[in-house]
């Protein structure tokens, strides 16, 4: 399979791609989340239908939230977004919501939750048949509904945190470029011809910024289609797509290290070639196994953890194609350009 001759084809749709996605990251953005705004997450479930989004906003207005945004999820959730709260304006958001969407009474051929009155001795007599207890005496029988409104999770993160956040997340990101690179370079120094260790360093990060901006212009389109925000567990997700992608450009790189020793590297191309035939099969049977874990866990995970597996898979995908056809590609072009 002769990738390197054909170059010019990942190299077009690997151009679209990213640029399409910077296009999208400078027009549009990301939709952040309240770790990097600060504020508060409320997700809440409805035993009974679920009320719509201006219900639940009207309900919630007299209580000074600032903006509030409500975003249904599941069948019977909704996470509400607002200004960090405290305890008591917590407590006050559940009983409001409780008050406002309690459990309607209940329509005929619907089942009564029942208890005996606290008033006395109400005389209330049973009788049972197949173990079946059939109220003789009703008039004493009180209803008792279940709680309509149910909180699943409370996040809070506060504006100086958030911001620290923001700038930790950078650093971090910059750091792990760095460090990469100087990485690379040690472990290729031996290697000096027709490429100095230092490009497959550098080559090696031209692959990651292409793999993670894709990925975050796949995210700016879901924030702005589905309102899918970027919290920690993104970042974290780029991270972890940095370390997969750039250990399987280093195994394909380290191939062609090998070949350059043994065949030499007079026919460069060739050589770049072979080694990204050799490790082909290894990159898509690791990526693929890989893969069916993330699919399970964004299919049967919880809400939670959906878009950081999404993240991953879309990172995994793209990492593994760059690696094979871009990272490779990238050095036989830069060696044709210093013979100029």
């Amino acid at each position: 399979m002769n990738i390197i001759k054909y170059r010019k084809i990942p190299f077009f749709i690997s151009g679209a791609l990213f640029l399409a996605s910077v296009v999208l990251l400078f027009t549009i953005g990301l939709k952040p989340g309240i770790d990097f705004t600060g504020g508060a997450l409320l997700e809440v479930s409805f035993a009974d239908t679920r009320p719509s989004i201006v219900a639940v906003t009207e309900a919630l207005h007299p209580l000074d939230l600032g903006e509030v945004q409500v975003q249904p999820t599941g069948s019977a959730n909704m996470i509400l977004r607002f200004r960090y709260i405290s305890e008591d304006e917590h407590q006050q958001i559940l009983t409001t919501l409780r008050d406002a969407f309690s459990s309607a009474p209940p329509t005929d051929g619907e089942p009564l939750v029942e208890a005996p009155s606290t008033q006395g001795d109400s005389g209330v007599t049973f009788e049972t048949v197949e173990e079946n207890a059939v109220v003789a005496d009703v008039s004493s029988v009180t209803a008792v509904a279940a709680p309509t409104v149910i909180e699943e999770r409370l996040e809070t993160v506060g504006p100086s945190i958030s911001v620290h956040l923001k700038e930790r997340a950078g650093e971090i990101g910059l750091f792990v470029i760095f460090a990469i690179i100087l990485f690379i370079a040690y472990a290729f120094r031996k290697v000096s011809k027709p490429i100095s260790s230092w490009k497959f360093g550098v080559t090696a990060i031209i692959a990651l910024i292409h793999d993670v901006t894709i990925v975050i212009g796949l995210f700016v389109l879901l924030g702005y289609y589905l309102n899918v925000e970027v919290n920690i567990p993104f970042i974290v997700a780029l991270l972890t797509i940095l370390g997969y992608s750039v250990n399987d450009t280093i195994v394909v790189f380290d191939r062609i290290r090998e070949n350059l020793i043994r065949m030499g590297y007079q026919r460069f191309e060739e050589v770049v070639n072979k080694g990204v035939n050799d490790t082909l099969l290894r990159s898509f049977n690791t990526s693929f196994t890989t893969l069916l874990v993330l699919f399970s866990l964004f299919f049967f995970g919880g809400e939670t953890i959906k878009y950081f597996a999404l993240a991953l898979i879309a990172g995994i995908i793209v990492g593994t194609y760059s690696s094979i056809f871009l990272a490779s590609p990238i050095l036989v072009v830069w060696e044709q350009w210093k013979k100029r």
